[in-house]
């Protein structure tokens, strides 16, 4: 049974926007990939104002990579409900490559984790080895003899 010109476009339009945003996703994959490679120089230089802004651009990608994905999944039902069978020979190529490079983002943001954590750790010891010449005093004028008189003419 030959398909009408208007389910054939439905198919058409879905099967576009199946697309976009499966680009959409691997483009924001490679943004993150890019984000956490400058986030591990900000870790190794000790660049703090650097790092909050990368934490920060952080989540915002991870919030769209997730409300992407919720567009995707029924997205991806219609067209699994449309298109029973052959499917186009870039949608698994384009999986491929999309669940390629979220492995290399888990890969890279343990990695950047365990980074922040060893260096947390250093200067944890650092902090820790700071000898405090005045730890043992009450105050810092402790050894200091009190007054006798008080010249109040000034």
């Amino acid at each position: 049974m030959p398909l009408s010109q208007d389910e054939l476009d439905q198919r058409v339009a879905i099967l576009k926007r199946f697309r976009e945003l499966l680009l959409q996703q691997r483009e924001k994959f490679y943004n993150y990939l890019n984000l956490l490679e400058h986030e591990q120089k900000a870790i190794e230089t000790d660049n703090v104002d650097a790092l909050v802004q990368h934490v920060e651009a952080e989540q915002a990608i991870v919030a769209d990579i997730f409300a992407l994905q919720k567009v995707i999944d029924p997205l991806e039902d219609m067209y699994r409900a449309a298109y029973k069978g052959a499917e186009p020979e870039w949608i698994p190529e384009l999986r491929t490559t999309i669940d390629t490079l979220k492995n290399e983002v888990i890969t890279r943001n343990a990695a950047n984790r365990q980074l922040l954590k060893q260096h947390m750790e250093m200067l944890r010891h650092e902090i820790m080895s700071i000898n405090n010449p005045y730890a043992k005093k009450k105050s810092i004028y402790a050894d200091t003899p009190e007054p006798r008189a008080l010249d109040i003419k000034g």
